[in-house]
């Protein structure tokens, strides 16, 4: 079975070619091309703004033309993260695996997150059966490194009072709020040093962790790469110096580093020393993982002595403070029942030339007060090992409207399709109608989608009844808003 044999055929038919099309986060010229192509076959009027989101427009379905405006809202761009360094995301379109119930992709991120809220949108502007109001599908850019698209939409683009969000992840769940986010980044200068005589050199490894969604999978305790690396590292300096060389870990900051590595040097005096202790660590971390990581492996080889490593204070405040910075879930919500309220995720360590080394974390929080108090934290931490550090605009949260009409059209809808009530909830993770509402205040807003699993990491995937349930609670959705009057 392939992926044109699936159900819906409308909304599975899009969503192929859309992962078909490269759209890396900054690099939406493609996407946003088949997007205006599409609009030029099927004879929907369309337009751009400045920063690169698109609007497409469908007049109501005859006698609904009284009905209030839906805005059906997805983004364009996708996670890049592949289990082969080399899948080149710019240029190489997605390869999908129909394996049972889900759909995956062979080795990559599926991008379903949030292809299949723009295939579920462009179904909705040509779906000759749907009967709606007046419509407008708003496909933003850069959700995920920038909320660029969001914090930029020109005037003009939009003019509907409701606006129906389309990156969820759970069937038969609604949201009705979300967490607010900020960046920070601590940057640290070193020095290029000769190379100790008598030393030896060796690459340590951590590879194939399950990583994930920096929001919506942080309170599942995945391991994080660079938290391994640093406490590896640390224990090391405990009893022995050591010349770090070098070390990189992570990619993106709303992923949960899955891979992290280093180069380093031992007196070679104390070799066996090295080999002993990392298959002690190893033991540890497979019995404290060992239901939560199934594939991480942790390797050492030995390596040739690199020219140059990182002077020694800076290593040594570099691996004290990756080991103490924290990661994970910091509070949860006294508000809604089993919703993280702030955590920080500890991205990535990146060697940058001129003798830099980049470190980058992300904290969110649905308490705008306890985002800034963790950003403030990480930055104390990092300010007091010498690193310079800065924090980014941020993006607001969505604070969770119980009330809201729209939710409950969209609830009522799935209990009259499938007899069930979903959940009503608030998300640990960053969409863009916090923005939206700050532009807009008059929106009134949900999020629903169908369910995907392990999103940011080369494990996504998305459970193909669940696109039926989805499809069919958008139609039912419409269809209900489009006998109400404005």
């Amino acid at each position: 079975m392939t992926i044109k044999d699936l159900k819906p055929e409308l909304v599975f038919s899009i969503f192929d070619e859309i992962t078909k099309v490269p759209r890396p986060s900054k690099k939406e010229e493609k996407i946003r091309q088949y997007l205006l192509d599409f609009a030029t076959k099927h004879g929907i009027a369309v337009k751009t703004d400045s920063i690169g989101n698109v609007v497409m427009t469908r007049p109501a379905t005859p006698g609904h033309e009284d009905a209030p405006t839906v805005i059906l809202q997805s983004h364009m761009d996708m996670v890049c993260e592949s289990n082969d360094k080399s899948f080149d995301f710019e240029n190489t379109p997605i390869t999908t695996v129909v394996d049972g119930e889900w759909l995956r992709a062979d080795g990559t991120t599926l991008g379903a997150d949030n292809g299949i809220g723009m295939a579920a949108s462009l179904a909705a502007m040509i779906d000759e059966e749907l009967v709606h109001g007046p419509l407008e599908a708003l496909f933003t850019v850069d959700e995920e490194t920038g909320l660029t698209g969001a914090n930029n939409l020109g005037e003009g683009m939009i003019t509907g009072t409701i606006l129906l969000n389309l990156d969820s992840e759970d069937d038969a769940e609604i949201f009705v709020g979300c967490a607010g986010g900020v960046d920070t980044t601590c940057t640290f200068d070193y020095t290029a040093t000769p190379t100790p005589a008598n030393y030896v050199y060796f690459k340590v490894s951590i590879e194939k962790g399950q990583g994930g969604h920096s929001g919506g999978d942080i309170h599942l305790g995945r391991a994080n790469a660079n938290k391994l690396l640093a406490r590896y590292l640390y224990g090391l300096t405990l009893n022995h110096e050591i010349s770090l060389a070098e070390i990189d870990g992570g990619n993106l900051r709303n992923a949960i580093p899955r891979a992290a590595h280093a180069i380093f040097g031992i007196n070679a005096t104390d070799k066996e020393a090295v080999i002993t202790s990392l298959n002690v660590f190893i033991a540890e971390i497979k019995n404290e993982y060992r239901d939560l990581e199934p594939t991480l492996e942790i390797t050492i080889e030995s390596v040739e002595a690199p020219a140059t490593t990182i002077d020694a204070t800076t290593a040594h405040k570099l691996i004290e403070s990756l080991y103490s910075a924290p990661h994970g879930v910091i509070s949860m919500s006294r508000d809604l029942e089993g919703l993280v309220e702030t955590s920080t995720n500890l991205a990535s360590v990146k060697m940058l030339p001129d003798s830099q080394i980049l470190v980058t974390t992300s904290q969110r929080s649905s308490v705008e007060s306890r985002k800034w108090d963790i950003a403030h934290q990480v930055e104390a931490l990092f300010k007091m090992a010498g690193a310079t550090v800065t924090h980014g605009d941020g993006y607001p949260g969505w604070a969770p409207n119980l009330k809201s009409p729209i939710m409950e059209i969209a609830r009522d809808a799935y209990k009259e399709l499938y007899g069930i009530t979903p959940a009503i909830k608030a998300i640990h993770a960053g969409l863009e109608c916090g923005l939206f509402l700050e532009k807009y205040p008059y929106l009134d807003m949900a999020s629903f989608g169908p369910t995907l699993r392990n999103v940011h990491s080369p494990s996504e995937m998305m459970h193909i009844p669940a696109v039926e349930r989805f499809w069919q609670q958008l139609r039912l959705t419409l269809s209900k808003v489009a006998d109400l009057k404005k």
